[in-house]
């Protein structure tokens, strides 16, 4: 998974993008780079969607673990000060 600030210097390709003209109104007014606030957007969506992906993927593993722990208890729990 790259980290969106990766995306910075790399190529750029030229999209049609919809956005609803109030919204776009108020980000003219307020002088924000669309392109960049929009590529911000996706580049945190592609994120949350990845992040999302590998909890699914690794569910049984974390099913595993945690019956591990409910039978054994944690592993150096001896160990822990509080």
């Amino acid at each position: 998974m790259r980290h969106p600030a990766s995306y910075a210097n790399a190529a750029k390709k030229a999209t049609n993008v919809s956005l609803a003209e109030p919204l776009l109104a108020e980000a003219k007014e307020l002088r924000i780079n669309v392109s960049q606030a929009a590529e911000a957007g996706v580049a945190q969506a592609v994120a949350a969607k990845r992040a999302e992906q590998w909890v699914a993927e690794n569910a049984k593993a974390f099913d595993c673990w945690n019956a591990y722990v409910e039978k054994n208890g944690l592993p150096l729990a001896k160990y822990r000060s509080f």
